[in-house]
């Protein structure tokens, strides 16, 4: 597996499996309008991924498009962040994890942008404002509930501890991302760090919420090794497309 394809599965992956998670929430939303938004934005990650995912086919050369590499792997062959795979709880959970990697992908799909490669760049440049709306929702929902009634407060807390230690994986600088830093491709981890830090610590203090220490943190998804529920996911994701391999509709 090259370096690049690796790479582009990262960030397809990640993107499949969360618009996924938040697709979960259709008709089951606190609200109307909050049971749309969060459809929508699960839309939209899943048009992310369908970009990703035909980058990493052309880069892999064996003719799998988006479809196949989505429906036609197992689990094992995913390498989207762990932070995407958690499962939703109730609706703060799902609030401070969205809150948490639209901090990440903002500045990312910022570095993207600048990349060497121009099919990289253009799809990062569309999903980057998208990306922009989705934090403004997941943040400003974090600050609404952690600095609403005591008990909002109390249960992000809570999801923000138990989440926190899924976060370092997005800033892991190995092999994959060490080549294509190299090369101009992808952007180094650590000036995303910083800027995650900043946002995210900002938004903690409106919310009157403490920042957990950092400690040990979570890895294994970029290397294919997942949760339970993972499987669960992809067990429900693929079923129609593995029961009627080549259809058409």
């Amino acid at each position: 597996m090259t370096a690049r394809f690796a790479y582009l599965l990262r960030l397809g992956d990640t993107a499949l499996v969360l618009g996924h998670r938040l697709a979960e929430w259709c008709g089951s939303g606190p609200t109307p309008e909050e049971d749309i938004a969060l459809a929508n934005i699960g839309l939209d990650l899943t048009g992310q991924a369908t970009a990703w995912l035909d980058l990493a086919g052309a880069a892999e050369g064996k003719g799998r498009d988006a479809d196949a590499l989505a429906y036609f792997r197992d689990g094992t062959d995913f390498r989207n962040l762990l932070l995407a795979e958690q499962p939703n709880e109730d609706f703060g959970h799902t609030m401070v994890r969205q809150m948490l990697f639209d901090a990440w992908h903002v500045e990312l799909l910022g570095g993207l942008e600048r990349s060497a490669d121009a099919g990289i760049a253009a799809v990062a440049a569309k999903a980057r404002r998208e990306a922009e709306y989705h934090w403004r929702r997941s943040s400003d929902w974090v600050v609404r509930l952690g600095d609403g009634t005591e008990q909002s407060h109390a249960r992000v807390a809570e999801s923000l501890v138990r989440l926190w230690p899924f976060t370092g994986e997005m800033f892991a600088r190995d092999a994959v991302v060490a080549e294509l830093v190299t090369e101009g491709i992808a952007p180094e981890p650590a000036p995303l760090l910083q800027a995650w830090n900043r946002r995210v610590d900002a938004i903690l203090t409106e919310a009157t919420l403490t920042r957990p220490a950092d400690g040990w943190m979570q890895s294994g998804g970029l290397e294919g090794r997942h949760g339970e529920a993972l499987g669960h996911l992809l067990a429900e994701m693929q079923s129609l497309a593995r029961q009627h391999p080549g259809a058409k509709w």
